[in-house]
């Protein structure tokens, strides 16, 4: 197993929440680094569409993260941008721990009826189709699932 590999840790619906926790982090010497924290603070709805900030750390670092931020008590929740329980579900076509909760990124709609809607209601109000279908997303094979 390569202990260099780089992966999402965590994601957070709050970019402000994230960066205390990437500074606790890096103030105990753990490398670890954030993306689309500039995204999601330009505007709050855009934290669905890219899966907020992402908090990615060195695997090798996971057990001692998750032991730090347990034993803070400064962080009072840190899977913000997932549904409670997140952190424990794996994806079943991988078995991979590395799972959010999020927008989907395959199929942006469910039925084709909500989209015909969504796409006139998007024509007739001028803006961007609004409705998006939420799923569990898997970063190690991109399997999208719902529990």
């Amino acid at each position: 197993m390569n202990n260099d590999k780089i992966v999402v840790y965590e994601t957070f619906t709050d970019p402000n929440h994230a960066h205390i926790v990437r500074a606790l982090l890096e103030q105990y010497g753990i490398d670890c680094f954030l993306s689309d924290e500039h995204m999601v603070s330009l505007n709050a709805m855009y934290s669905a569409a890219v899966g907020g900030v992402k908090l990615h750390v060195f695997e090798k670092d996971i057990d001692r993260i998750s032991a730090l931020l347990r034993s803070e008590n400064a962080i009072p929740e840190t899977n913000s941008g997932q549904e409670p329980e997140a952190s424990k579900i794996t994806c079943p076509q991988c078995h991979s721990g590395n799972v959010a909760y999020g927008g989907s990124v395959k199929k942006k709609f469910g039925l084709s009826t909500a989209l015909i809607f969504s796409v006139i209601t998007s024509f007739v109000l001028m803006v961007y189709p609004f409705k998006m279908r939420k799923v569990y997303h898997c970063f190690g094979c991109g399997h999208e699932f719902k529990k």
